[in-house]
């Protein structure tokens, strides 16, 4: 069981604590005071340790020992029952003469208080082009600018600041190879995504990369006039994912989200612009360094030059 995140004991320190309060000449207030915990929570471990060893300071379930006024059991499942046949919250309370509340909260609990979670899994449909440059996939993720150290460090969301803007962070990535590409700019607009592509494609073109298909999803830039002129210019053919499929654009959404786990958020900047010059590097650390699982473990210029 995991500790809580803001438990002032870890196992190991508990360890500590009982073996120092276990002593004869153990002054149980100054060790709360060392230990950042009170006298009482000292005695506690200790007994704690004596009836039942190394046991007892083991993290225990918070769950009460006895729920008198938890739904019976019967009811639990004329619950799951009628919602497996898609019956509305409402509809299920009204049969079984329940507060609304409470049948939400057991559909909650059973993990079904969404119809959608009734649908079966859809399989991954994985698949790869056989050639670099068959298709690049490109995305926009907005970011948040920067005026001081926010909450994804400190994790106090109170002294986030407001209204400071937003950057958009362009990425593009071959399908293949999974060479990645990315800028950040000031925006999503027309014009700022049209032009990105033209950078991108050349930037693939310095690589030996020729780009033949550009898949983008259905944001109002990637359908604009602007974007289909650059399109053309560049000779390259345009797919759009499924509406509301993302996963469609896997490799981009994959893409980004290893952007913001180890680019952007992976360390506190001061200033936007500080976070912006770190991307250049990380992207030379993808694209020649890092491993990738989705292509046997090879780094995307490994894959490009085995092709």
């Amino acid at each position: 069981m995991n500790s809580h995140k803001n438990a002032r004991l870890s196992y190991a320190r508990r360890v500590e604590l009982v073996r120092r309060a276990a002593l004869p000449s153990a002054n149980h207030s100054q060790l709360g005071r060392e230990f950042s915990v009170a006298r009482q929570t000292v005695r506690k471990w200790l007994r704690r340790f004596q009836a039942e060893g190394d046991a007892g300071l083991r993290d225990r379930s918070s769950r009460p020992v006895h729920s008198p006024t938890r739904l019976r059991r019967v009811r639990r499942r004329q619950i799951e029952r009628r919602r497996r046949q898609r019956h509305s919250s409402l509809r299920i309370a009204r049969e079984l003469q329940l507060p609304v509340g409470t049948v939400v909260r057991e559909q909650r609990r059973l993990g079904l208080n969404r119809l959608s979670r009734l649908d079966p899994p859809q399989p991954a449909q994985r698949y790869e082009w056989a050639a670099a440059g068959d298709l690049l996939h490109l995305d926009i993720k907005k970011l948040g600018k920067i005026g001081r150290v926010g909450h994804r460090i400190h994790g106090d969301r109170r002294a986030r600041v407001r209204g400071i803007g937003w950057e958009a962070v362009h990425v593009a990535i071959d399908d293949c190879t999974r060479l990645a590409y990315a800028e950040v700019l000031a925006d999503e607009q027309q014009r700022t995504t049209a032009d990105f592509l033209t950078r991108a494609v050349r930037y693939f073109a310095r690589r030996g990369i020729v780009i033949a298909r550009v898949m983008t999803d259905n944001g109002s830039a990637y359908r604009s006039r602007v974007f289909a002129a650059a399109l053309a210019a560049c000779a390259c053919r345009h797919l759009r994912t499924r509406p509301y499929t993302p996963r469609t654009n896997g490799k981009a959404e994959r893409f980004i989200r290893t952007l913001l786990t180890e680019w952007a958020y992976a360390q506190s900047y001061r200033t936007s612009h500080a976070r912006t010059l770190a991307l250049p590097h990380y992207l030379g650390y993808y694209n020649t360094a890092r491993p990738h699982m989705g292509i046997k473990g090879q780094t995307p210029q490994q894959k490009l030059a085995a092709l």
